[in-house]
């Protein structure tokens, strides 16, 4: 029990920072007026929650950061890991500003998120390389294969795979960011599966996943419905990082398929969406992302988030039935 201290301690010093950073902030944040843009075209109910203070993903990002930096057993793998985790909320808080500041809903434009995130998935895959003795003993290629006793040596594929890992993770979270504490439930749900993983395989990062667990948490008494503020990209893209970076670390990036099926079936229904209606000019769903497809079919919000949360920790169970180590 005494390698599951850190964690503990971790969860314990990141939650308190959440919460006494969500009290200090939010009032701030609704100050300034950096309210929530709603979509018209959106389920209705979602309309009263313009206004409600965004960015909030810089409370998550600052407990996570300062808890990490306690806790930390390795310098390298903790700058790796808040490379990321900073990165990609940078990125994210550039998007927000454009569309709180400068009122323009979309955002960051395609293009310009999608090179942001290219960017900060080819430094990390660099620097997992440049780290490769430190972090993986000098196997980086070699990633566990779910149900199975083996590893798969994956050669001169790993660093495109990585790469997509990243970049799919980010999208993913940042898709499934779109109801009162769907996003941060999830990633709880998640990363608790990865620190009981940690303790097993890498004790090393127990603590980052008790930090991202404790920030979560903290964040969840203000974000669960109905919510006192919204994460933002600045919070759905880094917790999209940093879920990959330590799936990445303990060589199970095929592991967030099974456990993080809530991100895959957002992203996915956003894919055959656009794809069958550019093809048919039909809808395959009532909405993208899935989620919003449930709300107009009649489920509450808090019913829907429900349904993801029970899925999530099924899988979760099911993907530890799968690592055999």
């Amino acid at each position: 029990m005494t390698s599951l201290y850190p964690a503990i301690y971790a969860v314990l010093i990141s939650f308190a920072l959440s919460v006494i950073l969500c009290y200090v902030l939010i009032p701030f944040l609704r100050r300034l007026k950096l309210g929530q843009n709603v979509r018209d075209d959106g389920p209705q109910s979602h309309l009263k929650k313009a206004g409600t203070p965004s960015m909030g993903g810089i409370m998550i990002v600052i407990s996570f950061a300062v808890a990490c930096c306690f806790f930390h057993k390795d310098v390298r793998t903790l700058g790796v890991i808040l490379f990321v985790a900073l990165a990609f909320a940078l990125l994210g808080f550039w998007d927000d500003y454009i569309k709180v500041v400068k009122k323009r809903s979309l955002g960051l434009r395609a293009y310009q998120k999608m090179l942001g995130q290219i960017i900060i998935a080819g430094v990390t895959v660099a620097l997992l390389y440049l780290n490769n003795d430190a972090f993986f003993g000098g196997t980086i290629t070699q990633i566990v294969v779910p149900f199975t006793d083996k590893v798969w040596d994956m050669g001169w594929l790993y660093a495109p795979f990585t790469f997509i890992v990243i970049i799919g993770t980010v999208n993913s979270s940042n898709l499934t960011d779109g109801l009162d504490g769907l996003d941060s439930g999830v990633t709880v749900l998640m990363t608790t599966f990865f620190l009981f993983i940690a303790l097993a395989a890498n004790q090393s990062l127990t603590p980052y996943a008790g930090a991202l667990i404790g920030s979560l948490l903290g964040f969840l008494l203000f974000n669960s419905h109905p919510a006192r503020v919204m994460m933002g990209d600045t919070g759905s893209l880094a917790l999209g990082g940093i879920i990959a970076i330590i799936a990445v670390l303990l060589r199970m990036p095929l592991f967030i398929l099974i456990v993080g099926f809530a991100y895959v079936a957002e992203c996915l229904s956003v894919i055959l969406q656009v794809g069958f209606f550019k093809l048919t000019k039909k809808r395959i769903f009532k909405m993208a992302p899935i989620h919003h497809s449930f709300e107009l079919s009649g489920w509450s919000e808090t019913r829907v988030v429900a349904l993801f949360y029970i899925v999530t920790a099924m899988l979760c169970l099911i993907g530890y039935l799968g690592y055999k180590a």
